[in-house]
Formats: C-alpha cells, structure tokens, sequence
C-alpha cells in the first residue's frame, strides 16, 4: 500500500451548519462542497479537510482525539478565535480547543499551507500494538509517528477499541494513486473491506484498520475540479 498524503477527515456530526460555520469564520477554511449529505470544508481542496456528515442523535467521541493543523503564525491564528474560547497550551507549544460536538481542534505553528492537516491523534488500548499494525496499511514510521505525506498519526493510550455506536470519526482518508490496486491488495491480504465507491471525482475504498479505525484509499479522478 502506497499513501501519497492524508487527504480529510470524515466525521459524523449532528449540527454540521453549527462547525462548518465556526470553521468558515474562524478557522480559515471555506466550503469547498456541500450536498444533502455532508459538508467538506478546508483551506484548499487539494490538501486536509474536514467531511461532515449528517448524522442524527448526540456522538461519542471515541478514538479521536484531535485533529491537528498547521498554520504559519499561530497568535494571529488564535486572535481569530472567539472571545471566549477556551484554549489548551500545550508544551510542545500547539494550542486545542473544542469547536462542537466533541470535535477538538490543534493549531500547531509550522511551515506550509495554512489550515492544512498536520496530525490525527487518536486514543487508542495498545499504541505500540497498534502502530505496528498499522505500518502495514501504507503508512511510514518517523521518531515514533505514523507518516502520511507531510502529515502523521499520533497514538496515545486510552479507550477499549470497540467502534462507538454513534461515534464522532467516520474515517480517516488518505489519498493514492490507485484505489483499484488497494483493492486488489485488501483481497489478496484477506483486510476487511467496508465499501468500494466510485464518485463523480473519487474512487475508493473503505478498509477496517486495526481498532476499527475506518481507512479510506481515496484516488483522484482527472475529473477533480473541487476548489
């Protein structure tokens, strides 16, 4: 399995108008595409962004933890955040706070495209175990991150592995050249595939990653025209 780069975040969300919005006004990103479905929000259609799916009923955070992105000056991006919002320092000098619904957010200061995803962390029963398994679904290892492109996948210990019956995360999406050669991979290497979509500008498919954390090989149709 080859990963290009983390191409979204897909969550499931009760009131997705209520975080495209603060997103939107707050958090440099626009709407790049919104149907009865969901919503897809980011700074550029080509890098991280967040998909909002409708989902009805309160949701259980459950593996994840935050989503982290990058910006070039992080005071100018908090002084954008509402008065008020309760903001978490952390030592490693990014910042977090709690959009809705669960969702909490990072900014951490690096160089690149502003408002890109630069981490996943998830909490996850066994981190070592888990990230061992997962060094076989495509991705890298770097001083004890999981490497996607120019992003990773923190692990951290919590929670019991089972799926949340209405959980927040949806999936994790990363981008590749071919979905059909993951398919082939996924059926070869007997992986439990979820579902295989082939969209107007994506084709891909949805594997059950280690923890039941959904992956999703998404490729890029020529047709791609998101803005």
């Amino acid at each position: 399995m080859k990963i290009k780069t983390l191409d979204h975040v897909a969550l499931w969300v009760a009131d997705r108008d209520r975080i495209s919005d603060f997103l939107t006004r707050h958090v440099g990103m626009h709407v790049i595409d919104r149907t009865e479905a969901f919503t897809l929000v980011g700074s550029d259609a080509r890098r991280g962004k967040l998909t909002l799916f409708a989902a009805e009923g309160e949701r259980a955070v459950g593996p994840l933890a935050h989503v982290g992105l990058r910006v070039r000056d992080l005071d100018h991006a908090l002084s954008a955040l509402p008065s008020g919002t309760e903001i978490e320092l952390r030592e490693d000098g990014s910042a977090l706070f709690e959009v809705a619904e669960g969702l909490r957010i990072g900014l951490v200061e690096d160089s690149g495209v502003d408002y890109d995803i630069h981490h996943v962390t998830l909490r996850v029963p066994d981190p070592d175990e888990s990230f061992k398994e997962l060094l076989g679904y495509g991705f890298g290892a770097d001083d004890g991150k999981l490497v996607v492109g120019n992003s990773y996948v923190e692990l951290v210990p919590g929670g019991d592995g089972a799926e949340p019956e209405r959980p927040l995360l949806n999936h994790i999406a990363l981008l590749v050249d071919s979905a059909e050669d993951h398919i082939q991979e996924a059926k070869q290497r007997g992986l439990e595939i979820a579902d295989i979509k082939d969209a107007e500008n994506t084709y891909a498919v949805f594997i059950w990653g280690p923890d039941r954390v959904k992956l999703e090989y998404v490729e890029h149709k020529e047709s791609f025209s998101l803005v």
